[in-house]
């Protein structure tokens, strides 16, 4: 049964449930993530009815090609056709179709890389791989960042969820490692199959990574109100300076940007860095800004890189966008449009 846009089903008490549609990826790891978060707003909205719908992303249908060359969006036909509520990895793009907004963001996993190990180098950590060994990755920043720091090893594309991953690493000899999200591998309960969890000297990680965002149609101010009790404030500020630091870059998949960041004594840190394909070249700084206030006005309409975080602090998350911005002026001065411009083409090349 339909009320306006809403739909609406009746059960056999005769009881009625308005029908909330969430969007997912087909892979196992994006229904757990899904259903952790679909089971919070259970608890919170008992009498509402919320019906996964899973679908495929272009990234999923295509796997023979490098995804820095395919870049991962949703088609907004599948959103504007189908979905009430999206969850999402945070690192979508920083600019959203229009109508769409990213309503909130839940507290962050461990947002750093792991190496996970054939079987055969059960012990090992990167540093100890022999020589010429070969390490999965599919992402342009891992590899930039790893080449630098570990000369010894070669890096080759790998794609596929975590479970095809895992599945060619474990059954071929084609990779000695490969490296993953670490908060992925712990939301399917493989943290077993973590060798080494990669700190911000050895690989900084992706805008957004460990973070997950749902995604809400704009004028669904009901919908938005909802999901927003599901915001972790530290969570929202770090987010908002990491992608306003993308955005500000023009950056994406397709070039290797990394970021690592930091709340400590009411301080927001952003280190944000650019590298060359290789490595070879490199841009790294580190900004702080003060995201204590005495102005707690909270924002109800303004959406920031995407995110419209209501009872959020209206100033922090000003001030989280301005560190983001400055902190890529900085590099843009330093020549980060060079190395990122020359790194795109030669993705594109390849």
């Amino acid at each position: 049964m339909a009320d306006g846009p809403y739909k609406y089903i009746r059960d056999a008490d005769g009881n009625v449930s308005r029908v909330i549609r969430v969007g997912t990826r087909k892979s196992q790891l994006a229904r757990i993530q899904t259903d952790s978060v679909v089971e919070k707003l259970k608890e919170l909205h008992p009498d509402v009815h919320f019906e996964i719908v899973a679908m495929s992303t272009t990234g999923d249908k295509i796997l023979d090609t490098a995804l820095s060359k395919i870049g991962e969006k949703i088609h907004p036909s599948l959103l504007l056709d189908i979905i009430y509520v999206y969850f999402a990895q945070i690192y979508l793009p920083t600019v959203l179709p229009v109508g769409f907004t990213i309503g909130s963001v839940l507290k962050r996993e461990n947002p750093h890389d792991a190496v996970v190990l054939h079987p055969k180098h059960k012990g090992k950590r990167l540093d100890s791989l022999a020589n010429k060994s070969v390490v999965g990755t599919s992402s342009l920043r891992r590899a930039a960042q790893l080449k630098k720091r570990f000369p010894h090893l070669e890096f080759k594309d790998i794609r596929g969820n975590l479970n095809t991953r895992l599945k060619k690493l474990d059954e071929k000899d084609d990779f000695s490692a490969i490296i993953l999200a670490a908060a992925g591998l712990r939301r399917m309960g493989w943290e077993n199959r973590i060798s080494q969890i990669l700190g911000p000297e050895d690989c900084m990680y992706a805008v957004g990574q460990g973070a997950l965002a749902v995604e809400v149609r704009a004028r669904d101010q009901d919908i938005l109100e909802m999901v927003s009790v599901l915001n972790d404030s530290d969570t929202v500020l770090r987010c908002i300076s990491e992608r306003a630091f993308l955005k500000h870059l023009e950056g994406g998949c397709s070039v290797p940007v990394a970021v690592y960041t930091e709340i400590k004594n009411s301080q927001l840190y952003l280190t944000g860095a650019v590298y060359s394909l290789d490595g070879s070249d490199s841009l790294k700084e580190t900004m702080q800004t003060s995201i204590s206030s005495d102005n707690q006005k909270v924002d109800e309409k303004v959406q920031r890189v995407g995110i419209t975080a209501l009872k959020v602090s209206e100033a922090a998350q000003d001030a989280a966008v301005k560190l983001g911005v400055d902190l890529g002026n900085l590099l843009l001065s330093k020549g980060a449009k060079e190395i990122l411009t020359v790194a795109r083409q030669l993705n594109d090349a390849r």
